[in-house]
């Protein structure tokens, strides 16, 4: 065939020739030329079922089949016992997708496909129970319950696995459902009694030593890591940059009838005009930085679709949309029959098959920059296409008392420092290392339901020495294990067999038992009895340590972690930054580049004329006020810590100062530290500095709202603190950072 992909014999493959004959002919029915370079990698490397293996490549380079195709031919060499194979995947909309793409290839080699989820007909998952064969999509929530609910009957459904694929291997690295995922991978392996062949693929990975280890944790460096070519793409980048307008009324009482138009900052209204020029008559997709905000500049959109009597062309797309409402967003995407453009949190950054669009529009900072690539991988699909990228930055009005976020255009400059990382290939290592002690609370009382019963040994075995969770010592374990019971989530009979207690039967036969996350929660701010609002809150609080909402700092008085409630009282500080870091933890790297940009004097060829008169303002203020050599300085009645660190290290810093008497706020690229003098707080950094133990149950003493998890409640007070720390802060760091800031100054 004159389009047949090229033949093992020849130079241009070295790897279709090891497939079964009926997936070559399948692969020519396609119209295929050729195998991609992640799958001309992945076929001898998979082929045997003899190790573990990660592929790495972007969005739409082939993934799946890269994965597939060795797989489906090892199992075809055993048939009529073809045993099975485990796919993995985070979300159950990517499931319904892998479905209908393995679909076809499988009923030609007759091999079943069975989608596994909440959503789908009890009937279709009892023909796997009855012959489990075939590929299995599930995710790892379903997983749990197959272990919870058919414990003894594990052993035979899974006896003919033969390898497990965990679909966007990123999106699990640390976070509690990735431990969840490493702990059920490990069970798993105890229950066949073998070790399993572990396929990850993720098209973003900033360290694929880490992601080995993540993957196969006692033997990473076994992993053989694939990487493909990204072919060179072109990407054309353009940042817009807005000063802040305020909306045309103060209030709806203003005007007769008003719309919402009239209500909204003037910038916005700019922005949505300008999304919707540029946007109309083409598929995209629009990252806001928040669910309220996907909201609001969809409505503005869809509005404009309606003044100009137009079809509406543009959908919301978050996590707290109904079912129906994303499938819409997704269904008018992939359509093709007219034109689509969703506004969406990260819901439709993983790789959901939605078809091409024609670019990807930022609003305000990204997450991170591995973030930013993910979405990237949507834009430019067809062949010859550039991926585009629009960035939007609102910058406030400056004035006398304008905060130093303000004055250098904090999330210009970041959303700048992440394209030049792009650009240049970087983007975030992955997380790993934390303790999690909210998911082996979870998969304690998941063990117990699956095997009807286990003593303290059997869950150390299965859990902790080998397992998922090796970070915590037999005493930690043993302490966990008493207040567990403390709290009626175990019970132990007079043999020893510990059981589920009265409160932990309730929530095990719960259907919300299986997600080891928790739903995002935010906390309500309390001022003489009236409620201000609600917020995320993502740093750590202390009594005393300020906090930024509605444009304003208050002084935290207490903190109801049980209600989720935050008393505070207005503050006399300094005037607050515009720009709140978009709620996510930014990396060292990043806040380093940001240096990098202020100091540089060449123009940025991705910004428009509003954005580069932005920056120039910033790099002006950044000469004027010697930051480059200039690290601490006063401020009003406020003393202000420059560290250009990311997150982890800042928010370090700030318990170490709260441990010394001093309530520092972090502010992003700052430290900021209310009614104090700098020798005073010179004092703190030396004591900081000295410290030689560096205890986080010390350190997080006071810290008040450090229930991020679902099952931190049920942590003894020690452990909760230790397990916080472990993902939240970077104490020895902080630590340098104080020896460096006391120092330089």
């Amino acid at each position: 065939m004159t389009n047949s992909p090229a033949s093992s014999s020849d130079a241009a493959s070295h790897s279709f020739g090891q497939l079964d004959e009926r997936i070559q002919r399948w692969i020519w029915q396609e119209g295929w030329t050729a195998l991609r370079d992640a799958q001309e990698k992945a076929i001898p490397a998979l082929v045997e079922a003899d190790r573990d293996v990660i592929v790495a490549a972007a969005t739409a380079a082939g993934k799946t089949e890269a994965a597939f195709f060795p797989i489906l031919t090892h199992m075809l060499r055993h048939e009529p016992e073809i045993g099975s194979v485990l796919y993995i995947s985070p979300l159950k909309a990517l499931i319904n997708d892998q479905w209908g793409r393995l679909t076809g290839l499988c009923e030609s080699l007759d091999i079943p496909v069975v989608a596994w989820h909440g959503d789908v007909a009890a009937s279709r998952k009892h023909k796997f129970i009855k012959d489990s064969k075939g590929v299995l999509l599930i995710t790892p929530e379903s997983l749990e319950a197959l272990f919870v609910r058919r414990g003894t009957a594990m052993p035979g459904l899974m006896s003919k696995l033969r390898y497990v694929v965990v679909d966007e291997l990123h999106a699990f690295i640390g976070a509690e459902r990735g431990k969840q995922l490493q702990s059920l991978l490990h069970r798993l392996e105890r229950t066949v009694g073998r070790r399993l062949p572990r396929v990850g693929l993720s098209a973003t990975l900033g360290d694929m030593a880490l992601a080995a280890k993540f993957l196969r944790p006692e033997d990473g460096g076994s992993v053989e890591l694939i990487v493909a070519k990204n072919g060179g793409q072109e990407l054309k980048v353009l940042i817009k940059g807005y000063v802040e307008k305020p909306p045309r009324s103060d209030s709806e009482s203003d005007l007769e009838n008003p719309q919402m138009e009239d209500l909204v900052h003037g910038s916005t209204l700019e922005v949505a005009e300008h999304l919707y020029k540029v946007l109309r008559g083409s598929n995209n997709l629009v990252f806001p930085n928040s669910r309220r905000q996907v909201e609001l500049y969809s409505d503005l959109l869809r509005r404009n679709c309606e003044r100009n009597d137009v079809p509406n062309e543009f959908w919301a797309h978050h996590g707290s949309l109904s079912k129906e409402f994303r499938e819409d967003a997704e269904r008018a995407l992939k359509d093709g029959s007219r034109p689509a453009t969703a506004v969406c949190t990260t819901t439709l950054e993983l790789g959901i098959d939605i078809g091409a669009v024609k670019s990807i529009c930022q609003v305000g900072p990204p997450p991170s920059v591995a973030s930013l690539r993910q979405r990237l991988g949507r834009s430019g699909r067809r062949k010859g296409e550039a991926a585009i990228l629009r960035g939007y930055c609102i910058e406030p009005e400056l004035g006398p008392k304008s905060s130093l976020s303000d004055c250098i255009r904090e999330g210009l400059i970041q959303s700048i420092a992440m394209v030049r990382l792009l650009i240049r290939g970087w983007f975030e290592p992955p997380l790993v290392g934390g303790l999690h002690g909210s998911t082996l609370i979870q998969q304690i009382l998941s063990v117990i339901a699956e095997r009807g019963g286990a003593t303290a040994g059997e869950l150390w075995a299965t859990l902790v020495k080998g397992g998922a969770f090796e970070g915590f010592d037999r005493d930690d374990f043993v302490l966990l294990l008493r207040h567990m019971g403390e709290k009626q989530l175990l019970t132990q009979d007079s043999s020893g067999l510990l059981l589920h207690g009265e409160v932990g039967e309730k929530l095990v036969n719960h259907y919300e038992f299986y997600a080891a996350f928790a739903s995002d929660e935010e906390f309500r701010l309390q001022c003489e009895g009236r409620t201000l609002g609600s917020l995320p809150v993502s740093h750590p609080l202390v009594p005393s340590q300020r906090i930024i909402f509605a444009g304003r700092r208050w002084r935290v008085l207490d903190v109801d972690t049980e209600k989720k409630v935050i008393v505070v009282t207005p503050d006399k500080g300094g005037a607050p930054p515009s720009f709140d870091g978009g709620g996510a933890m930014v990396h060292d790297v990043v806040r380093q580049e940001m240096r990098e940009v202020l100091r540089d004097k060449a123009p940025v060829p991705f910004l428009d004329q509003g954005a580069t008169a932005l920056l120039s303002e910033a790099r002006d203020f950044y000469r004027r006020a010697n930051l480059d050599t200039v690290q601490l300085f006063q401020r009003g009645n406020e003393v202000v810590l420059l560290t250009w660190r990311g997150d982890w290290v800042n928010d370090g810093l700030a318990m170490l100062l709260a441990g010394v008497g001093l309530a520092a706020t972090n502010e992003g690229v700052a430290l900021t530290v209310p009614r104090v003098s700098t020798d005073r707080l010179f004092d703190a950094l030396a004591e900081i500095a000295e410290m030689s133990v560096l205890d986080p149950v010390v350190v997080l003493a006071d810290a008040k709202n450090i229930l991020r998890e679902k099952w931190d409640w049920a942590m003894p007070d020690e452990m909760l603190r230790k397990s916080y720390a472990s993902l939240n802060l970077d104490l020895i760091e902080a630590r340098g950072l104080a020896e460096t800031l006391r120092l330089a100054n």
